[in-house]
């Protein structure tokens, strides 16, 4: 998200090194180069104006340390105000949901049609189900587009949510009161309610929406935006803004190849603090919106927090340790392994969602060595694993050639594929032995080459 502005910062650091200190002068250049990305991702003038106006009274009187060049410094200054205009300037606790009312918590969700509102209910269900412990019952006032109702089914009944049923039939105000009136009557925390999205802003949509808000009070109004939609996302914002008395927002698809333009506009066209960030098409792929957080990967800093947070949300402790002993104690490490360690490697996102919270020295190391395919990668010898028998992957010494032929025919790969496979297995193998031996630093510098595709380069 906004590589091109993490670029141009790095370059102006760079040319400002030999610099003793910050003027305006070298400050304006640097702004310049600041301005020029914004705009290119999409960011909406007035916010524009108004952040470089601030980073610029900031820089001036800044106090550069000896540690630090004023290149240094004056991105320490952006990334306070980027952290500032996402509403790190709010307090923590404006990105938080408010449950303080007499249950059910009613949560409305608002946006275009194809912004991944429905999902986006499905993600939240789920979020406040595993995070909060709440029980939630869900509910589509979406008469209009065919199968909506159907859709929020599915994927409330995968979260394990409770489903309130409508009818295309039924008028969205009666289906909410009653949905309300079921959630009071069998104790939920939470209602979610999906309402209606248009493929662009009419009178209609918001008359509709705003009836709906008036009979049902939600605690909380979230309007769901696109964030690939760009300028668009900011008429639209202001749009929902002005009908609704939204309470926060919810930005979608910033996994895309989206320039991240409406993370920074959105904020300052409405007001509102943004909530949730959308990072993933799986429904656990919502994240609490942190700004300080997503300053510092706008600024190439990486995310780490995040990163650790994915580790101990996607590896199974018991079977890591489960590893751990067998190794220790001995015992050999077999196919059986390797496919666990791949399938928790999935459970994390995958090379790309790792590496993209990576701070940009660590991404810039990878250059060359194609995430997307390292994961594609992994999904066949996954496969390859698959099209063994017990005893092959208990022992890996009896893959012989026709076996592979056999193996490499099953997975529908060719046979110089499962050799590949077998031989990063056999890397693999020969770092868990060093593991037993408490040989820690001679494992790191055998995992080079380890990642699939050959690793960073």
């Amino acid at each position: 998200m906004l590589d091109n502005l993490t670029q141009r910062l790095a370059k102006v650091v760079k040319t400002m090194r030999g610099e003793a200190r910050l003027t305006e002068t070298n400050t304006a250049e640097m702004l310049r180069e600041v301005r020029l990305a914004l705009l290119e991702a999409d960011v909406a003038l007035p916010a524009v104006r108004d952040f470089i106006a601030k980073v610029k009274q900031k820089a001036m009187g800044e106090e550069v340390l000896a540690a630090l060049s004023p290149g240094q410094a004056l991105v320490g200054v952006v990334q306070r105000e980027l952290a500032a205009m996402m509403g790190g300037d709010l307090g923590p606790e404006a990105s938080l949901l408010s449950f303080a009312t007499q249950p059910p918590a009613v949560i409305l969700m608002a946006g275009l049609q194809g912004a991944g509102k429905t999902t986006t209910v499905g993600k939240l269900a789920k979020f406040l189900k595993e995070k909060h412990k709440k029980k939630v019952l869900t509910v589509s006032a979406d008469v209009y587009r065919p199968a909506a109702i159907g859709q929020l089914q599915t994927v409330t009944a995968q979260v394990g949510a409770d489903f309130f049923p409508s009818l295309p039939t039924d008028k969205p105000v009666d289906i909410a009161l009653a949905a309300l009136d079921f959630a009071k009557r069998h104790y939920h925390d939470v209602l979610i309610i999906d309402t209606a999205g248009r493929l662009g802003i009419d009178a209609d949509m918001m008359a509709e929406i705003a009836a709906l808000h008036a009979a049902v009070k939600p605690i909380e109004t979230l309007f769901v935006v696109d964030a690939m939609l760009g300028q668009d996302a900011i008429n639209t914002a202001k749009a929902f803004n002005d009908a609704l008395p939204l309470t926060g927002i919810v930005l979608t698809k910033l996994d895309g190849d989206a320039r991240g333009g409406a993370a920074l506009s959105v904020r300052h066209i409405t007001g509102k603090p943004i909530k949730f960030a959308g990072v993933a098409e799986k429904l656990d792929g919502l994240e609490a919106f942190d700004p300080q957080r997503m300053a510092n990967r706008i600024l190439g800093m990486g995310d780490i927090l995040a990163l650790v947070e994915e580790a101990q949300k996607g590896v199974d402790m018991a079977a890591a340790q489960d590893m751990a002993q067998k190794i220790k104690s001995g015992g050999r490490f077999d196919l059986n392994d390797f496919k666990a360690q791949l399938g928790q490697m999935k459970k994390m996102g995958g090379m790309a969602s790792m590496m993209d919270k990576l701070p940009a020295q660590f991404q810039q190391a990878a250059t060359g060595a194609n995430m997307g395919n390292a994961d594609k990668q992994v999904r066949r010898m996954e496969g390859m694993i698959n099209s063994m028998t017990k005893q092959e992957r208990a022992k890996p010494e009896l893959i012989k050639a026709t076996r592979k032929r056999r193996i490499a025919a099953g997975a529908g790969v060719q046979v110089q594929e499962v050799n590949r496979m077998l031989a990063q297995f056999d890397q693999m193998q020969t770092m868990m032995k060093k593991l037993k031996g408490g040989g820690m630093m001679k494992m790191m510098r055998s995992m080079k080459g380890m990642m699939p595709g050959g690793g960073m380069r």
